[in-house]
This record gives C-alpha cells, structure tokens and sequence, in this order.
C-alpha cells in the first residue's frame, strides 16, 4: 500500500517561508510525478506545482518566481519551498503522486493534506 506523508505547514506571517515536505512509501515502481495542489474555504483544489521524471516542472502563474518544487528521487521524497508568501496562498496542500505501483499498475496518490495559514 502507497503513503505519502506531508510535513512543514504552519501558521506565518505574510513575507515569511515556509518549506513543505512529502515522502511516499510503498511498492513503487515508478514515479511518473510528484507535485502539489492546494485548496482554500470555498475554492475548488488547484494545482500549485508539479514536476515529472525527467520533464519540465510547471508551477501556477500566482507562485511563479516565489515556489520552487524540487525532489529527492533516492527518498521518493518533494519538496516545496515557498517565499514571500501572501494570505491569498492560505489553504491546504496536498502532496500528489502518479505512481506505477507493484501489483497496482499506474494511478495517482493524495496526502493528507497540510494546513498553510498567512496571516496580514
């Protein structure tokens, strides 16, 4: 069975960073992308960053220039290192995952979501 795990949110102030982290566990063969999306009250869940094996990374145009995805391939692990944030990026992130999986086959993963509050 596939977990991934999120860590680093938090409550911060606006012009601060934060730094979230995801590790996925499991029967993986493969990784085709890992990234992140987020959902704030009332909004639907959009995609923040994502970043393919071996492909171009593709981020919002709202965090262009101030997120940064990156992976740790040896860990199954995705970073998001997030800048000058804003209260509008206020929402809960979620870590996603498209996998090949043992026995599986290909299909796509979800965190559990971490809770990413900035404050005016």
């Amino acid at each position: 069975q596939v977990q991934l795990v999120e860590s680093g949110g938090g409550l911060v102030q606006a012009g601060e960073s934060l730094r979230l982290s995801c590790a996925a566990s499991g029967s993986i063969l493969s990784i085709i992308t890992m990234g992140w999306y987020r959902q704030a009250p009332g909004k639907q869940r959009e995609l923040v960053a994502v970043m393919p094996s071996g492909g171009s990374t593709n981020y919002a145009d709202s965090v262009k220039g101030r997120f940064t995805i990156s992976r740790d391939n040896a860990k199954n692990t995705v970073y998001l290192q997030m800048n000058s944030l804003k209260p509008e990026d206020t929402a809960v992130y979620y870590c996603n995952a498209r996998l090949i999986v043992r026995r599986q086959g290909l299909d796509d993963y979800w965190g559990q979501g971490t809770q990413v509050t900035v404050s005016s």
